[in-house]
């Protein structure tokens, strides 16, 4: 994502309009325009302050990505309760059809012994709750998958 397209949905998050940045900044509409069209750049001072503007730091203000920011919001809008009903692997079985069909294939039984041991170990050791081990037991496994462990 360019710099001028961060800035514009950092500001658009931020509930700001193009003219409350620039009377807050002291330039006109005009130059914040040209900075969210990548005609030109804001200079290092007025990149900090539009950081500080829209409550992020230089380095996110930079590096924003819309995406992210659009499906933290998307997942802390979901209740506990909805939750609960959602069909998570129908879901994730639309982008990863294999999650779908593995279990014809996959002799799960042959793989639950160890990763109920795992998950008791994560609950015994640590006081992790059943979700949260199972979190953790996740997220080691794809450390392990990319070669981080």
């Amino acid at each position: 994502m360019s710099l001028g397209s961060s800035l514009y949905h950092a500001r658009k998050k931020s509930g700001l309009s193009q003219e409350n940045v620039s009377e807050k900044l002291g330039v006109s509409r005009q130059t914040i325009s040209k900075w969210e069209t990548d005609e030109t750049l804001p200079d290092i001072r007025q990149s900090k302050r539009l950081a500080v503007l829209y409550h992020m730091t230089l380095d996110e203000l930079i590096e924003y990505d819309f995406d992210e920011q659009q499906a933290q919001q998307m997942i802390d809008s979901v209740s506990d309760e909805a939750q609960s009903r959602i069909d998570w692997n129908k879901l994730w079985s639309k982008k990863y059809p294999v999650l779908a069909t593995y279990h014809e294939k996959v002799r799960i039984s042959d793989y639950a012994p160890e990763l109920r041991e795992m998950l008791t170990r994560l609950r015994v050791e640590y006081g992790y709750n059943n979700t949260d081990a199972l979190l953790v037991l996740k997220d080691i496994l794809a450390r392990v998958w990319k070669g981080q462990i």
